[in-house]
């Protein structure tokens, strides 16, 4: 046996998911250092119980209007720019447009167009079992489908409640995922994905949320609830820490203002040679502290020892004495 072939045979050990269980736990996932992740774990714990009690309602909104064995399931959560999950969508599929009023922003469902179609045919007493077409619906096709949305945008406010209270309102249908506009391009947006069973299909649907929208009350539920008592543990050591910062010593240097010097001049200096300060007769020192300047002082003394006097910024700023 050759090298080539146990890296064959090892490739082909590794064990897959099962189908609808997400991507492989072995396969790299680009990071984008100029988009750092902002859903941190109890974000996603936080969202994931949401999402999975949305699951649940949706699950009997489908079986009861649609009168037929239906289901869905939560896959996964994870954070994608706007761009960048419209480019996993195919070029054309089912979009449902929703606002979030009070919050500001939009959301989307997104499944596939046939399984839309069978919806409807579903929804007329139908099996949803024959090809369906691939076109944008006609009115009344639209009404009914507006139906199930409704009810499916009222559980997703339900399970929302405990995050934050939202009532999403059906803003509009899209076919094109170009055309939907729902964010901008690099605006952070979380994806819930969903795996749908209707009848004999098995589709998948995902559910984006913009982030900004969420993110303060997903941080304040993130957040640990504490009693009074560790409340109050809590301000006891922040006084504590701010009294003891207030006694560490600083290093603390009055000087003149910094002089540039060429490095020719700079590698030629010898002894006695003399370099201009350049600094004005009538202008103040420069009291810093790890090279950052936060006050401004003239020389004098204080009895026989040499001393500096603070005096006020000569730019007409404010001095952090």
């Amino acid at each position: 046996m050759t090298l080539s072939d146990t890296v064959v045979d090892a490739r082909s050990a590794v064990p897959l998911s099962s189908p609808g269980t997400g991507r492989r736990r072995s396969e790299p996932r680009t990071y984008d250092f100029r988009r750092p992740t902002k859903l941190s774990r109890e974000h996603v714990r936080i969202l994931q119980i949401a999402q999975e009690s949305f699951a649940r309602q949706a699950t009997t909104v489908l079986t009861s209007m649609l009168r037929t064995g239906a289901r869905m399931e939560l896959d996964g959560i994870e954070q994608h720019s706007y761009d960048d999950y419209i480019a996993t969508l195919p070029a054309q599929c089912f979009i449902a447009t929703f606002t979030l009023e009070p919050l500001p922003g939009k959301g989307l469902l997104v499944y596939p167009l046939d399984t839309a179609m069978a919806i409807v045919d579903h929804m007329l007493g139908g099996s949803g079992g024959a090809e369906q077409p691939s076109r944008p619906m006609t009115a009344m096709e639209t009404t009914i489908t507006g139906h199930l949305l409704e009810r499916l945008l009222h559980e997703l406010a339900t399970t929302f409640t405990p995050i934050t209270p939202v009532q999403p309102v059906l803003a509009g249908l899209e076919y094109n995922p170009q055309l939907a506009q729902a964010a901008a391009g690099s605006e952070t947006v979380m994806v819930a994905s969903h795996r749908l069973r209707i009848g004999n299909r098995e589709p998948t649907a995902t559910l984006m949320l913009p982030f900004s929208s969420f993110a303060p009350a997903l941080n304040n539920a993130a957040s640990p609830q504490l009693s009074e008592s560790a409340l109050r543990k809590r301000q006891r050591a922040a006084e504590a820490l701010t009294e003891r910062i207030s006694h560490v010593p600083v290093d603390v240097n009055v000087r003149f203002s910094p002089l540039q010097v060429p490095s020719a001049d700079l590698l030629d200096l010898a002894v006695g040679d003399v370099l201009l300060l350049r600094h004005p007769r009538d202008s103040p020192l420069e009291v810093t502290t790890n090279d950052e300047t936060f006050a401004h002082a003239i020389a004098s003394n204080h009895r026989r020892r040499l001393a500096a006097e603070i005096v006020p910024d000569p730019t007409g700023g404010k001095d952090h004495s």
